[in-house]
């Protein structure tokens, strides 16, 4: 399972692409100030392209989120490993 396609990860982009929505930001505008093209943040926001934990911190911190808030979101699946 490609990650890009996860309920998780799709959850991560929701709140992105709602937060950016709700500001009133276009992909254009936001794209600039990642010195990006507008495609970079449409393939983001269409499930084409993959972000990467940069992107996402810089892409959290211009639309003014905690991006440990929205990792904090996504449900766990897996027990934390122990040593032996």
């Amino acid at each position: 399972m490609a990650s890009i396609y996860s309920d998780e990860y799709q959850r991560v982009i929701k709140a992105l692409r709602e937060a950016r929505v709700a500001k009133g930001i276009t992909q254009e505008s936001l794209a600039q100030a990642l010195d990006r093209p507008q495609s970079f943040i449409a393939k983001v926001e269409n499930g084409e392209r993959r972000l990467d934990i940069v992107e996402f911190i810089h892409l959290s911190h211009l639309l003014s989120l905690d991006p440990i808030n929205i990792i904090n979101k996504i449900p766990t699946k897996h027990k934390p490993l122990s040593a032996k």
